[in-house]
């Protein structure tokens, strides 16, 4: 999965998670931080990993327009969201008004290559 397919993933899988949290925006170093948290964790690297495989399944789920899957794959990511910490939920809430195309939606992209290649080995 391509880092913008993986912010627009991002953007998406967010939804269920999102209520809970109230940052309007994020900046680069907002998305580093969680991405510093999540890769300083074990567990929670493995959960984010985990998260990723569920975008791809659910980005799959869209294109099949197969919504009862693409319902269940976004309640699991809801769950493994809530895994990551309350900064995770903070930074998707903010990513709701973030343009995964524009100059912020590629910072915070680049801030997260490092975690994405960790799912990737």
């Amino acid at each position: 999965m391509n880092l913008k397919l993986i912010v627009a993933s991002l953007l998406i899988v967010a939804a269920p998670v999102c209520a809970q949290a109230q940052n309007p925006s994020v900046s680069k170093g907002d998305a580093q931080k969680v991405a510093t948290i999540i890769s300083g964790d074990k567990a929670k690297t493995q959960t984010y990993c985990d998260l990723m495989q569920l975008g791809e399944q659910l980005d799959e789920a869209e294109e099949k327009k197969d919504s009862k899957k693409a319902k269940e794959l976004l309640q699991k990511i809801g769950e493994l969201g809530k895994k990551l910490g309350p900064e995770y939920v903070a930074l998707m809430d903010g990513l709701q008004d973030i343009d995964p195309e524009g100059e912020v939606g590629a910072e915070i992209t680049s801030a997260f290559r490092e975690l994405d290649r960790k799912c990737t080995r």
